[in-house]
C-alpha cells in the first residue's frame, strides 16, 4: 500500500476540494513529510495520476488577480472516495512495520463511525499477537538476542516494535470506548486542515514548480 495515496486522498476530501498546493500545505502541516514520502514532487504526482484514474476530478480555475497561471483544484470522486476508504480500512488491520501507513491511517481514524474504527483496531491487535507468535515460533524473546550473532539484534527489534504497537493500540481502543474524539456521525468533526490562506508554522517553505499549478 502507498501512504501516498491515503494521505492525498484523505486530505482533498476533507477540504471538498483543493488545490496542490492546499493539499500540500496540510501535509506538512501534519508533518507527513517528516515521516513519510509526502514529498511535493510525490504530492503533485499523484494528485495528476489519480485524476487520470478517476478518482479525483480536476477543476481548472480562473487565472489569479496577480497574474499567475490557472490553478488546478481537485475534488474527490464517489470512486475515489471507496478508494480512500478501502485503504483506510487497510491500514488500521495492516501490520507490516512501516510508520507512515499507520500513521496517515490514524490521521484519518476518525472518517469512520467509532465502532467500526474500534473493531478495526482490535482486529490490528489480532495480527500483531498472531505476527508474533509466528517469529517467536523461531527466536524465544526470553533467551536473548545473543542466541543468533549480532542479527538476533533484528529480531529483537521487530518484537519490542510489535509489543510496543500491540501495548499503544490497546490503549487507543480504550480511550475511544470511553469516547474520546469525535467521529463520523457523531457531531461536528475536528477540523485537521488549514483554511485558504491560513498561514502554516510547520512549512518547510521549499519552493516546488508544482506549487503554482
Amino acid at each position: 500500500m502507498s501512504a501516498i495515496r491515503l494521505l492525498v486522498l484523505g486530505a482533498v476530501r476533507q477540504h471538498g476540494r483543493a488545490h496542490g498546493y492546499q493539499v500540500r500545505n496540510d501535509l506538512e502541516y501534519w508533518g507527513a513529510h517528516e515521516w513519510s514520502n509526502a514529498k511535493p514532487g510525490s504530492i503533485y504526482h499523484a494528485l495528476k495520476q489519480m485524476a487520470k484514474q478517476g478518482l479525483l476530478h480536476a477543476h481548472e480555475t480562473a487565472p489569479s488577480t496577480a497574474g499567475g497561471p490557472p490553478r488546478t483544484e481537485y475534488e474527490i470522486t464517489d470512486g475515489g472516495t471507496a478508494e480512500f476508504l478501502r485503504l483506510l480500512r487497510e491500514a488500521l488491520v495492516s501490520y507490516d512495520q512501516r510508520m507512515d501507513i499507520q500513521s496517515a491511517a490514524i490521521g484519518f481514524l476518525v472518517e469512520l463511525p467509532r465502532a467500526e474504527a474500534v473493531a478495526l483496531l482490535k482486529e490490528r491487535i489480532r495480527r500483531i499477537e498472531q505476527w508474533r507468535s509466528a517469529v517467536t515460533g523461531h527466536y524465544i524473546p526470553e533467551d536473548g538476542p545473543e542466541q543468533l550473532g549480532h542479527i538476533g539484534e533484528i529480531m529483537n527489534l521487530w518484537v519490542h516494535t510489535a509489543d510496543s504497537d500491540a501495548a499503544w493500540t490497546r490503549g487507543l481502543v480504550e480511550r475511544l470506548e470511553r469516547g474520546a474524539y469525535t467521529f463520523a456521525g457523531e457531531g461536528e468533526p475536528f477540523v485537521g486542515v488549514l483554511a485558504e490562506g491560513e498561514e502554516n508554522p510547520y512549512a518547510t517553505g521549499e519552493r516546488h514548480p508544482g506549487d503554482d499549478l
